[in-house]
């Protein structure tokens, strides 16, 4: 039960460390630093999307032979469209932009900023909660080591994102206490996914495949729309290029090493 607590909650601790930045560092962040991280958070949820939830949702329906992909490919369109519908809706602004997307609202910028990084955090917060919901079954492969090392990459993943929206937040104005609060709420959003998922998890478990590429589909939407966007724009993109291949590379090792 203590694992499966810590597990839930290690994401959110990884957003609040990643806020704390703030109190660290004077100014707005390097555009280097930005495109490293971007590129890193972008590397580590790809990998975790491949080797946590695509492979396993395949290999739980090995039994259909060459149709074994039907419900990872089902679940992982089902995944883009669902965080489609949520970035068509929800008002939000990504850094470095003047423009808001979702529908027209008079939000403040701080809090459309906040919104842009919750959007990132809900399918993380799903894809930890099926991980452990599939753990925890025996029909599954996964093991409890494996749902760890998700927990655990995500939460690095969280770091930068967590320095991500409270720079900018606080070169917006606001104290720096309140960019760490602002920061750490957007990652809130996370146990919260996870706990949703295991509360359902005994009705979800006949459909377990498909909410594992689900999860997958989620986060996929996250690095191809946004995350890749905004660190392939402008100068410094081969910063961003070496920080994807640093997390890919460490989420891949953690997932196979602990799994």
């Amino acid at each position: 039960m203590m694992t499966l607590i810590l597990g839930l909650l290690i994401p959110l601790f990884g957003t609040m460390l990643g806020s704390a930045f703030v109190f660290m560092m004077k100014g707005e962040m390097s555009v280097k630093l930005q495109k490293a991280l971007l590129g890193f958070a972008s590397g580590v949820m790809v990998a975790a999307s491949v080797w946590s939830l695509l492979i396993p949702a395949m290999e739980m329906e090995a039994k259909r032979g060459a149709w074994a992909v039907l419900p990872a490919a089902v679940g992982f369109l089902l995944g883009i469209g669902f965080l489609l519908l949520i970035d068509e809706l929800t008002p939000h602004l990504h850094i470095g932009t003047d423009k808001p997307e979702g529908l027209r609202s008079h939000l403040s910028r701080t809090m459309m900023l906040a919104l842009a990084v919750t959007i990132h955090n809900l399918p993380e917060g799903m894809a930890v909660g099926v991980v452990f919901a599939g753990a925890d079954s025996v029909v599954t492969n996964i093991s409890l080591a494996s749902a760890v090392a998700v927990s655990l990459g995500i939460a690095i993943q969280n770091i930068p994102e967590g320095a991500i929206i409270s720079m900018p937040v606080r070169a917006a104005g606001n104290s720096r206490w309140q960019s760490f609060i602002i920061g750490s709420l957007s990652g809130a959003v996370e146990p919260l996914g996870a706990i949703a998922v295991l509360l359902l998890a005994s009705a979800l478990l006949p459909v377990l495949p498909y909410m594992l590429s689900f999860a997958a589909g989620a986060m996929f939407y996250v690095v191809v729309e946004e995350l890749i966007p905004e660190a392939s724009n402008g100068q410094h993109t081969n910063v961003s290029t070496i920080g994807f291949a640093i997390g890919f590379v460490l989420m891949m090792v953690l997932d196979v090493v602990m799994g």
